[in-house]
């Protein structure tokens, strides 16, 4: 499949269903979202967004490869540690079932053909890979399927930096620009209850992360994201735990008596209204996916 998705000359018309409940505009009549780059005088060129797809199978393997690439961005993140961490994505053909990393397998090993089907139950199914999963990581993604329809993927690692501010129990200020790519979208779930083998703690992360936001800091933990696509979710959790790293060192220099200049309101959603487009977060990933198909020598797709 084309590894690239960035530019079009072909206008796409109606629009993108992400899953039952998910329907967002096309890419090409998004003036937000085209206002971003610059084509030919005629406007013939455009950005291409969010791919459409006729054939249900062929997205199925689409977003297979794009979440392959999403644990092998994260590998090269360091964001893996032992079994911890996972990704997971709404089936667009089975909508209660969904996409999950293998247990114990290395995130910048992986394969879209390792991806493994799992029912609402968090059973294994047929249709993929057959290899058990990580429970804690069903007990909190499945409840956020279930509490989010509007969530196709979702994301959870134990990077250092993004771990290391949840202990504060705080959300991230707008400190930088990219800062304000979560304005109004991050909340924090204070009870942590250990590892998460029940479904009651996923459903209170679930509640925690709330009807519309896209990222989650829980405390003593880690970080949680969320998004329309699994390039969404990838790429808001390295920009989240990458404006973790930025907090903690604003907090260590305010300390000294350096004071902090937070971003205004008005400045701050106005760069959220850009940020947070749907086609902008996927297109955001998609250097980091190319960069990924490009090094595996295409391996990441099989």
């Amino acid at each position: 499949m084309s590894t690239s998705t960035s530019v079009t000359t072909a206008q796409q018309v109606g629009s993108v269903r992400l899953a039952a409940e998910v329907e967002i505009g096309s890419a090409a009549n998004d003036a937000t979202f085209q206002g971003s780059a610059r084509g030919t005088r005629d406007g013939r060129l455009k950005l291409g967004g969010i791919p459409t797809f006729s054939d249900p199978l062929e997205q199925r393997q689409w977003m297979k490869e794009h979440m392959a690439a999403a644990f092998r961005y994260f590998g090269k993140l360091g964001y893996g540690e032992g079994i911890s961490g996972h990704i997971s994505m709404r089936d667009p053909i089975l909508k209660d079932h969904f996409w999950m990393n293998p247990y114990a397998k290395h995130f910048s090993l992986m394969k879209a053909s390792d991806l493994v089907l799992v029912d609402d139950k968090g059973y294994v199914t047929e249709g993929g890979a057959q290899s058990p999963i990580n429970e804690a990581g069903f007990m909190i993604h499945s409840e956020i399927h279930k509490a989010r329809p509007d969530v196709v993927a979702a994301a959870h690692t134990h990077g250092v930096y993004g771990k290391t501010w949840s202990a504060f129990g705080k959300p991230i200020e707008m400190l930088t620009q990219d800062a304000c790519n979560f304005y109004g979208k991050v909340s924090v779930y204070t009870k942590h209850g250990g590892v998460a083998l029940s479904q009651e703690e996923g459903r209170e992360i679930a509640a925690a992360l709330g009807k519309d936001n896209f990222a989650c800091i829980l405390q003593n933990h880690g970080l949680l994201t969320v998004g329309h696509t699994v390039d969404a979710a990838a790429i808001l959790y390295s920009m989240l735990e990458n404006a973790c790293h930025g907090q903690l060192l604003a907090e260590a220099a305010a300390a000294n008596g350096i004071p902090k200049q937070i971003i205004s309101h008005e400045a701050a959603q106005h760069t959220a209204d850009f940020a947070q487009n749907p086609h902008n977060l996927y297109t955001e990933f998609q250097p980091e996916y190319e960069l990924v198909v490009e090094e595996s020598n295409g391996k990441v797709l099989q």
